[in-house]
């Protein structure tokens, strides 16, 4: 049985201005420029004000006299065949993906373009220089393709075989797979085409001077006791291969110097992680000075020709479909410019806004740096004092940087949880994560600090934190439990 019912119905919804705002704050200074970019080439009647000089008046027609500068188009709306879309595209964008932030073209031309090769081209151009087979060329293609980005090759042989003979209609046997790829194996970088960490070590071990001793005991120690290597029970490797501490060192030593990821060694050196702070806090005679990344406020203004356009649409009387669409067309994107432009202008101050409240609640380490002095601090601190969202604070503090006299930080390290110490007074857990990290640092080697140790240590400085605690804050701090960081 169907019913008609009324009810009433509170709901939250986000305006595409909201969502569009939201999207922009996460975004980093790194990607606002293509972010920006992006938008000033879907949408033309944005416009780059820093490419245009906004004091000056736009004149289109310069020889016509301002009170007649629509007569002709006036004459021309009157004709059935005048094509709105060719009005429309009088305005050139070929030029709105050129856009470089503001930089000098001369800037430009100066900065050199680093050529490199990629690592499947390195092995590539070293496969084209052996004498093969048809057949064996293509095999030594699909087991370079094969490879992961690390180097290692971790497809199956058989599933290599299947791929040959769907993909190159080539019929492999196991044999041949293995017999290619022994000779990429030699290739460099050394280690590259293992199967598995410990014949990836042992490429590289083969390939030094045979002849050495301590060359000869560490392939033996990873062919049989890498589990033990690895777990560091160094007293075990003494005892099954007969020597001494000392002997064992040079062993170890040299393990140590192999690469566990070769197929990474050419990549990472073509790359370099760039971050770019958002904020500046300059120290002038004690007193903090907060400015924002000038690429945080780029010019935006909305295309003049754009606005005229449709104020001369809106005027005309005559009107058909075609016009309505026109018109329809000019105004979203005119008011698509609009709200990007008050999105951007929004983000600047809400910026503004949350990091003036960071500098203001942890004063103190901006002035020295000393991570002793950095009070506990949690989202809502912040977004009490500032009156806005816990949300908005978490965009903000988990993808901008600020640059500071004693380096640059994600915001997001500025946050931590109180403890208490004995005499009552809490204190920032990086606090403590600095001392950990201190006593681990001066540690002996041989002996390292167990959690237990570390916990009573903490205790008697006046922080009583249960042992499960330090080893979460050792873990945060990326240290290794005891047993592997001991050293011979």
């Amino acid at each position: 049985m169907l019913k008609q019912t009324l009810q009433h119905k509170l709901l939250q919804k986000l305006s595409p201005q909201q969502i569009q705002f939201i999207k922009l704050l996460q975004v980093p200074t790194v990607s606002l420029d293509a972010r920006i970019k992006e938008e000033l080439e879907e949408n033309p009647a944005l416009e780059d004000g820093s490419l245009t000089n906004m004091s000056d008046p736009v004149e289109q027609y310069p020889d016509r006299d301002p009170e007649e500068s629509y007569s002709a188009e006036e004459s021309n709306f009157d004709n059935e065949e005048f094509n709105v879309d060719d009005y429309i595209q009088e305005d050139s964008y070929q030029d709105y993906g050129n856009y470089g932030g503001g930089d000098d073209e001369d800037d430009r031309k100066e900065i050199p373009i680093a050529i490199q090769h990629s690592f499947y081209e390195s092995l590539q151009n070293q496969l084209d220089l052996l004498a093969l087979s048809d057949k064996n060329y293509l095999i030594g293609q699909q087991i370079i393709g094969s490879l992961d980005d690390d180097g290692y090759l971790r497809r199956p042989t058989l599933s290599l075989i299947d791929d040959l003979a769907f993909s190159q209609n080539v019929m492999a046997t196991e044999s041949e797979i293995e017999d290619i790829l022994k000779i990429i194996q030699e290739f460099e970088p050394a280690g590259i085409g293992a199967r598995d960490l410990q014949e990836c070590l042992l490429i590289q071990l083969r390939k030094k001077d045979g002849q050495n001793p301590i060359i000869q005991q560490a392939i033996q120690v990873v062919e049989l006791y890498l589990e033990e290597f690895t777990k560091k029970h160094y007293d075990k490797l003494e005892k099954n291969l007969g020597i001494d501490s000392a002997g064992l060192k040079g062993i170890v030593a040299e393990i140590l110097k192999l690469n566990p990821k070769p197929g990474d060694s050419g990549a990472v050196a073509g790359k370099q992680l760039h971050v770019i702070p958002d904020f500046h806090i300059s120290n002038n005679d004690e007193v903090l000075h907060l400015t924002l990344n000038g690429r945080n406020a780029p010019e935006l203004r909305v295309s003049r020709s754009y606005q005229e356009m449709f104020e001369h649409y809106d005027k005309t009387d005559h009107k058909d479909k075609k016009m309505k669409e026109a018109v329809q067309f000019v105004k979203q994107k005119l008011d698509s410019a609009r709200w990007f432009i008050d999105a951007i202008k929004q983000r600047q101050q809400t910026l503004l806004k949350t990091m003036n409240a960071i500098m203001s609640y942890q004063y103190d380490y901006f002035l020295t740096g000393d991570d002793r002095k950095l009070k506990p601090m949690i989202l809502k601190d912040i977004a009490d004092r500032i009156e806005m969202d816990i949300s908005t604070v978490s965009r903000v503090a988990n993808s901008k940087y600020v640059q500071t006299e004693f380096g640059t930080f994600l915001l997001k390290s500025f946050f931590s949880e109180a403890i208490q110490t004995d005499s009552g007074e809490e204190v920032s857990n990086k606090e403590v994560k600095k001392i950990l990290e201190e006593c681990i640092a001066k540690e002996d080697k041989r002996k390292p600090l167990a959690d237990e140790r570390l916990t009573e240590i903490l205790k008697e400085k006046g922080y009583s934190i249960a042992r499960r605690t330090v080893a979460k804050y050792r873990e945060a701090l990326n240290i290794p439990v005891a047993r592997l960081r001991k050293e011979l």
